[in-house]
């Protein structure tokens, strides 16, 4: 999925820097992704496995996606070698977390 389509108009982050952002993303979870759930329909938990280095990165990127798009709640919890990262939005971006469920699960097969 390699149209930016699915991004919102309320996301902040100037276009140029958006396909650069989700590549970072994609590269996460290609990397790093050990299992996906949706328990609830605005919310999408991540297990992702952990390293040096890594949940350094997981709280960078949490925190540069949360300055531009401030309709993402996202909270991370550690255990040992573990990080759980869990992502919800509210109804009117129910859209946005769909496609990035799309996009996980895909870069997720690559790995």
């Amino acid at each position: 999925m390699s149209d930016l389509a699915w991004v919102p108009q309320s996301c902040t982050l100037p276009a140029e820097e958006r396909t650069l952002r989700v590549a970072e993303w994609d590269t996460l979870f290609a990397e790093r992704l050990t299992s996906l759930s949706r328990p609830a329909p605005l919310r999408l938990c991540f297990d992702l496995a952990g390293g040096p280095g890594v949940e350094d990165r997981v709280r960078d990127l949490v925190e540069r996606e949360s300055g531009c798009c401030s309709f993402f709640t996202f909270t991370i919890n550690v255990v040992e070698d573990q990080i759980g990262l869990d992502i919800t939005v509210d109804q009117a971006h129910a859209a946005v977390l769909d496609a990035l469920a799309l996009r996980t699960a895909a870069a997720g097969e690559q790995r």
